[in-house]
């Protein structure tokens, strides 16, 4: 792919996949990570790089998505005259190289990324195309290239997006927009500028019930430029009319009934309304949509059952890692088990967002909240903010005392150091049958979990444990 050595800077599933990638078209590749046992084991014909420099003549190097324009990697590439991409920028590059190049469907937002591009595979693969989810998924997106898939499901970050300055989707869409990764951009505008390279492509796509979002649609450079809402559409957008998703953009008319988007409520709607956007975009026919969204199963931390105990729900949506994801998670619980209060779990790393957000959230929803459970790094400035703006609502903090020590990041499973089982304990104490104790972090999982499924795994491991504990069982 180019003259020059190549750098990948980190050795995990997406760098590993780059590199290989490369590799492929002859180049001569480099790997680098802060882990220097992460270079071990290396793929045929990839070399290590264990120096703090660049590799002599590197014209190109392929960062990990979160390291930041200051790191002094970037600095040191901009030095040396080199350029710096990411995986997803690397996909675009060696995807123009095929006779037909593949369709990129881009998914982005704050929250619901996941959801809305799982929703569109499914829409995709319905409609018989050679199809898959990529991109911040998991899936590396140079991997769905090197496989020859016609078109790309492709959820991309912020982060990933500020790397990838090519990237021209035939479609894109911005779901939301609310802080997060503020530490990292810079401030709400760094952020909102790296989420509005989703819409330069041909269509532009995004939730226009999102003041900002709206705001980047009204200002993209698309030719065509889409509305989703939950809303009566217009004549472009794609809305809920008599109970039912309708596409009026492109055409399509009814495409399925509200009541049996799964998951239920305004989020998983709005979700929808974005995946059949897309997927309209490039001619899916609206009865595969239907077919589709009818037959759709959210993969799993995101308002997943995690056990009933003594008449209490248990629900984990430790995917919820930003206060506004955690605001759609209260929020829903009103319209999923009316009358419920609701414990909500919280905590982790702020990522830079403000703790008053938290104690603002927790106001607003403070007359269907039963109490608060704080754990994690920042939980101490988390409980100040709740007592702040929601005095008299019942607050417990788990220190690391409380359960023996924090769990460290590479733990394998739930064990004695592991926050959740007080975290769970307290929660029951608090709840009366009929509530719902719902993990929803609105933080970051990296303090005292591998990530967040790490996390929503150890919070059933706790609701099971005290269901064991409570029938005379052993964990």
């Amino acid at each position: 792919m180019t003259d020059h050595p190549v750098l990948v800077a980190g050795a995990g599933i997406s760098g590993l996949a780059a590199a290989v990638a490369l590799r492929d078209t002859g180049a001569t590749v480099y790997v680098s990570d802060d882990a220097p046992a992460a270079l071990d084991a290396l793929p045929d014909g990839v070399r290590a790089w264990r120096s703090e420099g660049l590799p002599d003549g590197v014209g190109t190097v392929v960062t990990s998505p979160g390291r930041r324009p200051d790191h002094p990697l970037v600095a040191r590439a901009a030095a040396a005259g080199a350029e710096v991409i990411g995986e997803p920028e690397l996909a675009w590059r060696l995807g123009a190289r095929r006779a037909v190049p593949p369709v990129w469907l881009v998914v982005t937002g704050t929250n619901g990324k996941t959801t809305t591009t799982e929703m569109l595979a499914a829409i995709l693969r319905t409609a018989g195309l050679s199809s898959i989810a990529c991109g911040n998924i998991g899936h590396p997106v140079v991997s769905a290239v090197a496989e020859g898939h016609d078109v790309l499901a492709v959820e991309l970050s912020s982060f990933q997006l500020h790397w990838s300055p090519s990237v021209r989707p035939a479609a894109g869409v911005v779901l939301n927009v609310a802080d997060d990764h503020l530490d990292w951009h810079g401030g709400p505008a760094g952020y909102a500028a790296a989420k509005a390279r989703a819409l330069v492509g041909d269509v532009a796509v995004a939730g226009v019930d999102d003041p900002v979002a709206a705001r980047l649609l009204a200002a993209a450079p698309a030719p065509r430029r889409v509305g989703v809402t939950l809303g009566v559409p217009g004549p472009d957008q794609l809305g809920v009319d008599g109970g039912m998703l309708v596409d009026r953009a492109f055409g399509g008319g009814e495409l399925v009934a509200a009541d049996a988007v799964v998951p239920p409520g305004p989020p998983g709607i709005t979700d929808a309304l974005a995946a059949a956007a897309l997927a309209r975009a490039h001619g899916v026919a609206a009865a595969h949509i239907g077919a589709a969204l009818s037959a759709f199963t959210p993969g799993p931390h995101r308002s997943a059952p995690a056990g009933e105990l003594d008449g209490v729900r248990y629900l984990d949506d430790s995917k919820a890692t930003n206060p506004h994801a955690a605001d759609a998670s209260l929020a829903a619980i009103a319209a999923r088990y009316p009358g419920a209060r609701a414990v909500w779990v919280v905590g982790g790393l702020l990522k830079g967002v403000a703790p008053d957000t938290l104690g603002e959230l927790a106001a607003a929803h403070a007359s269907r909240l039963a109490g608060v459970v704080v754990i994690g790094t920042d939980r101490e400035p988390i409980v100040e903010a709740l007592v702040r703006h929601a005095p008299g609502l019942p607050v417990e903090e788990v220190r690391p005392g409380d359960h023996d020590g924090m769990a460290p990041p590479d733990q394998q499973d739930p064990g004695p150091t592991d926050p959740m089982p007080e975290a769970v304990r307290r929660a029951a104490a608090l709840a009366r049958p009929g509530d719902v104790v719902l993990l929803a972090p609105a933080a970051a999982s990296m303090d005292q979990f591998r990530d967040y499924a790490h996390r929503g795994d150890a919070f059933a491991a706790a609701v099971a444990g005290l269901a064991a504990t409570r029938t005379g069982g052993t964990r």
